[in-house]
């Protein structure tokens, strides 16, 4: 009977060896099956997803593509009615100008002269007469709109104007500040805020020249922009986007450039619709995430209602948070400052300032009902009070007191003549002052009983009865008596005397002509005591 060879312990050891290397093969081909399988799996959903995305692109492009078609054919059907109405408004604005002309005198009409300046697209005149009637803001912002109407080009009328102000601005003309104010009173009339959503979908009012000619005059401006950012001011900034909206120029710039005008100078109340005008609808919620960061939540209550994200950016909540942020602040300057006089005056005034944004800003908005603002109008009031009064303490410190002190005998009256010897050496003559040599009754009287009469002086520049000192130059002897000074004479003319009873005209040493005042012939009272008596 045969056996089986024996199997040996390396035999055995080897095999599975081999086994644990098979399988680690096996487990790579998986890992790298499982790899591939995933990779293709995602090129394809990518490929998918791309091409669903180009169909959807495809079918919005052959449907603007049909929009754009039927709006062609709509413009081009509507062409002869343009043509005719134009022909018709000029034919009106012929007539008008004929009119004026053969009227030399014409009209002194605010309203008359604006249209006259337009019809002869007179720009340069246009802004000079703008500028001369700049106390009457008020009724020209109304009457502009209507003046650009008759205008043959209202656009070219007010690039023209702006082509004017840029250049002198280059230049460093004097007198900029009210050009700027004029071009922007034009470019508001021309494109008012109505006009920035109606423009959505619509072709442009101008031609392609005024458009580059709009674009060339812009660039300049930029320019001169970018070398003066520190002195830009809103205004000008607000103005820029203003042109940049009206003649859709906002391909031509760096979007950047426009986001950093509407955040640095958000504070001016069109800048909001501004940016959504200027296209920043997707991009406003960044926006006003940077002004909440940067502590102005007030403007950010602007932007949100421009831009339809109230919900995503409550005003209540930003308002709360403004109004914290400006305690905070006014406790910071108090402490900085020590707790000093002019510290406290500033916390007062950041606080006093904030309140009034936000009263403002919740009756702009119609907020009345969600935040209510009893307390921050009763605080205002507090405040403008202690302004107030911080101010006439102020002014009545700091108003110069006058040296020479004034008789009851005085224009002024009050009180016993301080006289001062030393005082007489500075003038040249030797007459005492008019207030000192009529000194005060030992009893008050009131301003009415002091001004009891009408004073017809007569003569000139010498009055008698002098003060003790200098009693002995005339020999007359002194007396504080009300009975002596009723005996006195009086020669200086009203209309002669200053304020600090002092000849204005004439010499103390003239010629004189001496009229004793007749206190019982005198007039009845028509003194009226001033504010500063009463």
């Amino acid at each position: 009977m045969s056996t089986a060879p024996p199997i040996s312990a390396d035999r055995v050891q080897k095999f599975i060896e081999d086994l644990e290397a098979q399988k680690k093969i096996v487990s790579k081909c998986t890992e790298l099956f499982t790899t591939l399988t995933n990779h293709f799996t995602s090129l394809q959903n990518s490929l998918s997803q791309k091409s669903q995305s180009l169909d959807a692109k495809f079918l919005s492009l052959s449907s603007k593509f049909s929009q754009t078609l039927d709006s062609l054919s709509q413009r081009e059907s509507s062409l002869p009615d343009r043509e005719s109405a134009a022909a018709a408004h000029i034919e009106t604005l012929k007539e008008a100008a004929f009119a004026e002309f053969k009227d030399p005198k014409g009209s002194a009409q605010l309203s008359d002269t604006l249209k006259s300046l337009a019809r002869r697209m007179d720009s340069a005149g246009l802004v000079k007469f703008i500028v001369s009637k700049r106390k009457e803001s008020v009724p020209l912002r109304a009457e502009i709109s209507v003046a650009l109407s008759e205008a043959v080009d209202p656009h070219r009328l007010v690039l023209e104007a702006f082509e004017d102000f840029v250049s002198q601005k280059s230049g460093k003309t004097l007198g900029l500040t009210d050009k700027r104010w004029a071009c922007g009173m034009l470019v508001h009339a021309l494109f008012p805020e109505s006009s920035w959503k109606e423009k959505k979908g619509k072709g442009p009012e101008f031609s392609r020249n005024i458009r580059e000619r709009a674009a060339e005059v812009v660039d300049r401006w930029k320019g001169q922009l970018d070398g003066e950012k520190e002195g830009l001011t809103p205004g000008e900034a607000v103005m820029f986007l203003h042109m940049v909206v009206g003649f859709e120029l906002k391909e031509r710039f760096d979007e950047g450039f426009l986001r950093k005008l509407v955040l640095d100078f958000s504070s001016r109340r069109d800048m909001a619709k501004l940016a959504a005008a200027l296209g920043f609808d997707d991009k406003m919620g960044d926006i006003i995430d940077e002004l909440v960061k940067n502590s102005k939540e007030i403007e950010a209550v602007y932007f949100a209602r421009a831009a339809g994200l109230t919900e995503r950016f409550p005003p209540v909540s930003l308002l709360k948070s403004y109004q914290q942020n400006s305690k905070k602040n006014a406790t910071t300057i108090l402490k900085n400052g020590n707790f000093s006089a002019a510290a406290t005056e500033e916390s007062k005034n950041v606080e006093l300032n904030s309140i009034k944004a936000i009263i403002k800003c919740v009756e702009d908005h119609k907020l009345e009902s969600e935040f209510s603002t009893d307390l921050l109008r009763k605080r205002a009031t507090q405040l403008e009070k202690v302004k107030s009064d911080r101010k006439k303490s102020s002014a009545a410190a700091g108003k110069p007191q006058n040296k020479r002190s004034h008789s009851a005998g005085s224009a002024r009256g009050g009180g016993p003549p301080a006289f001062r010897p030393t005082k007489a050496a500075k003038f040249s003559n030797v007459y005492p002052p008019f207030n000192r040599r009529n000194p005060a009754p030992s009893a008050q009287q009131s301003p009415a009983a002091r001004f009891s009469a009408q004073y017809n002086y007569v003569g000139q520049n010498v009055f008698e009865a002098p003060t003790a000192p200098y009693a002995s130059a005339y020999g007359v002897t002194h007396s504080q008596s009300p009975a002596a000074v009723t005996q006195q004479h009086y020669v200086h003319p009203v209309e002669n005397l200053g304020v600090s009873s002092f000849p204005t005209s004439g010499a103390y040493g003239g010629q004189t002509s001496y009229v004793a005042y007749d206190y019982g012939s005198a007039a009845p009272s028509v003194f009226q005591p001033s504010s500063s008596t009463q």
